[in-house]
């Protein structure tokens, strides 16, 4: 055998051994899901429950929401497509913590609620196509005052300059404001915070009643988190007419469905049945019913967002 032969063959046998490495370090959650749903009749699908109203409701056998619905949807079309004359679909509550691992350990396959697609969370896991279009929003009480919230929805008060020199020292400073404790929206507030150097704090709260309730007492001046979550907590408040929902978008944070890295064929199967949701003449009062009807942006944002065959 020559030399470069030689040198090729280890090669080849490097990168051959390299490959089988590879496939026994995969896990089957990220390489075989369709596979193991095809030989069990079975999908396991997580969900928050208290991700009203995208997820919510502490049965596991039959929890609710607009994400709940989307992955009941999603549940049929991969037994259509695998054939199957049967789907038996496990629902997992995975509250709090317990959702950061549960898509990577195989805990669940798809996991149905109301994350943020970043890309730091795309080191852990893949995400669907955009199932609704959120980002950061303000709560605060209806008594908070006038130039605060001026602030807050349009970026000053009476038409003077703020976040820089008076009056924002006056309106900003020297207060409390909370965030949803490992969202995105705590490290949106902490940024601010920093980068116009407020003499302000952060407070953060494991769940928006918590934080609802600190705006009530006065204990934080104003509540940041997902738009759609603070809008169905602050309706759904016994002090509901004592809360405002800011209409402002602090960021732009789609949300879409978590599922395995690596695992193309499911994320295929997941994206054709939410792109076919999206574009039947149906979706118009699927989500009406979680949301109330759409206005022009969103219809025109999931009409964008589905996929053509």
């Amino acid at each position: 055998m020559s030399r470069s032969k030689g040198r090729f063959a280890a090669m080849a046998a490097t990168v051959f051994v390299g490959a089988i490495a590879a496939v026994a370090w995969m896990s089957p959650a990220q390489a075989q899901t369709l596979d193991r749903i095809r030989s069990s009749s079975a999908l396991k699908l997580g969900y928050d429950p208290d991700a009203k109203p995208f997820s919510f409701g502490a049965d596991q056998s039959k929890p609710e929401g607009y994400a709940v619905a989307l992955c009941n949807v999603i549940a049929e079309s991969v037994k259509k497509q695998l054939n199957l004359p049967q789907l038996n679909v496990e629902w997992v509550s995975l509250a709090g913590d317990a959702r950061t691992h549960a898509v990577k350990d195989g805990t669940v396959d798809l996991l149905c609620g109301a994350e943020p697609v970043t890309l730091s969370r795309r080191q852990e896991v893949s995400f669907s196509i955009p199932i609704f279009p959120s980002g950061t929003g303000a709560l605060l009480s209806s008594s908070s005052p006038l130039a605060l919230r001026e602030v807050l929805q349009y970026g000053q008060p009476s038409s003077r300059p703020v976040w820089r020199g008076s009056p924002a020292r006056t309106i900003l400073e020297h207060k409390t404001f909370s965030s949803i404790a490992g969202s995105t929206s705590e490290r949106w507030l902490s940024d601010r915070i920093k980068t116009f150097q407020l003499a302000a704090t952060a407070t953060p709260v494991s769940n928006v009643q918590q934080g609802i309730e600190r705006v009530l007492d006065g204990s934080s001046a104003v509540l940041f988190g997902d738009m759609p979550l603070l809008m169905d907590a602050a309706a759904r408040s016994s002090d509901s007419g004592n809360l405002i929902v800011l209409q402002r978008h602090f960021t732009y944070e789609p949300l879409g469905l978590e599922l395995a890295r690596g695992d193309e064929d499911f994320r295929l199967a997941v994206d054709r049945a939410l792109s076919q949701i999206y574009a039947s003449q149906d979706f118009r009062a699927f989500f009406t019913t979680w949301f109330g009807p759409p206005d022009d942006a969103t219809v025109t944002f999931f009409r964008q967002t589905a996929l053509p065959e």
